[in-house]
C-alpha cells in the first residue's frame, strides 16, 4: 500500500500540485485505505459513499469530506485507472463571514509586542496581506526594498504576485536580510530552520491572547483584515482582487458584505 501513496506523490508532483496538497491527499488517501483494510478490491461506489458517512459521524467539517471526495477520486482514476462513476455531490459548504480585525485592534497587537521578529513578521503580513505559508516561505531575494515589493512565488493556485508592503517596514526588514544569501529565509527559527505554519499561527494567536481581543482570529484574519480596511478606504474591488490573487471576483466580494457602509449607517429601532 505504501507504493500506491508513493505513486500518488509522485503523480501529483509532476502535475505541479503544490507540497501542501500533495501531502493532504496522501494523509486523506491513506485514511481512506485503512478505512477499507488496504484492500483495493473493495473500492466501489457504495464503499466510497460508507467512508463519507463514517467520515460526516465523526463530525469532520463539509470542506475536509469534499478534500477526502477529490483525493480518493483522483486516486481511483489517475492512479487505479478503474473506470468508477464516482458522481458523488460535494457536500455544500457553509458561506461564512470572515473574521475581521479593526485597524485599532491591528495597531494594538503590533504596539504591545517586544520582540522584534514576531512583530516585524505579523507587520508584514497585515501590511502585503500574506498568507501564513508565503510569510515563512519568504525570501530574501523575494524583497525589493527599493520598490517595497514582494515577489510572492508559488501562491495559492501555483500563481506568483507581486504585493507591496509599508515603506515603515523598510528599516526592519533591512536589518532581517542583513548578511544573509539571497536563497535564505527571512523569518527564520531560533534553530536557523524554516519556521512551519503552527509555529508562525501560535505566534500570532499569543499576541492576540496578550492584547486582551476576543475575537477568535486567525493568522489569516490578517490577511482578511487588510482586505476590508483597503475596500473601506474605497480602494476599487478589482485592486483588491488583484492583489489579493484572487482568480474570481466573487471570492472578493465577500468583504464587500464585512465592510458594507450602509449597513453601518442604519440605527436599531430600540
Amino acid at each position: 500500500m505504501q507504493d500506491y501513496l508513493v505513486e500518488l506523490q509522485r503523480e501529483l508532483k509532476q502535475r505541479n500540485y503544490s507540497p501542501r496538497t500533495v501531502e493532504i491527499y496522501s494523509t486523506c488517501l491513506a485514511y481512506f485505505l485503512k478505512y477499507i483494510k488496504w484492500d483495493i478490491s473493495l473500492i466501489s461506489r457504495n464503499k466510497i459513499v460508507d467512508f463519507i458517512l463514517y467520515l460526516q459521524s465523526k463530525d469532520r467539517a463539509p470542506k475536509t469530506l469534499n478534500i477526502y471526495k477529490e483525493s480518493i477520486k483522483f486516486f481511483v482514476k489517475e492512479i487505479l485507472k478503474k473506470d468508477i462513476v464516482i458522481d458523488i455531490r460535494l457536500s455544500k459548504e457553509p458561506r461564512k463571514l470572515p473574521i475581521v480585525l479593526s485597524h485599532n485592534e491591528i495597531l494594538n497587537i503590533i504596539e504591545n509586542i517586544p520582540n522584534k521578529k514576531h512583530k516585524t513578521m505579523i507587520s508584514l503580513s497585515y501590511s502585503a496581506w500574506l498568507r501564513v505559508s508565503e510569510l515563512i516561505n519568504l525570501k530574501v531575494k523575494d524583497i525589493d526594498l527599493q520598490w517595497l515589493t514582494l515577489h510572492i512565488k508559488w501562491a495559492k493556485g501555483q500563481k506568483d504576485r507581486i504585493t507591496i508592503f509599508s515603506p515603515k517596514l523598510k528599516s526592519d526588514l533591512s536589518y532581517f536580510v542583513l548578511d544573509k544569501w539571497l536563497d535564505d529565509i527571512v523569518f527564520e527559527s531560533e534553530r536557523w530552520w524554516k519556521l512551519t505554519t503552527r509555529t508562525a499561527q501560535a505566534i500570532f494567536l499569543s499576541w492576540l491572547k496578550k492584547s486582551w481581543i476576543k475575537k477568535s482570529a486567525t493568522f489569516h484574519s490578517l490577511r482578511h483584515s487588510f482586505a476590508t480596511h483597503l475596500l473601506e478606504n474605497g480602494t476599487d474591488i478589482r485592486y483588491v482582487q488583484s492583489l489579493l490573487g484572487h482568480a474570481n471576483i466573487r471570492t472578493t466580494q465577500i468583504y464587500t458584505q464585512v465592510t458594507n457602509p450602509m449597513l453601518k449607517n442604519i440605527q436599531s429601532p430600540l
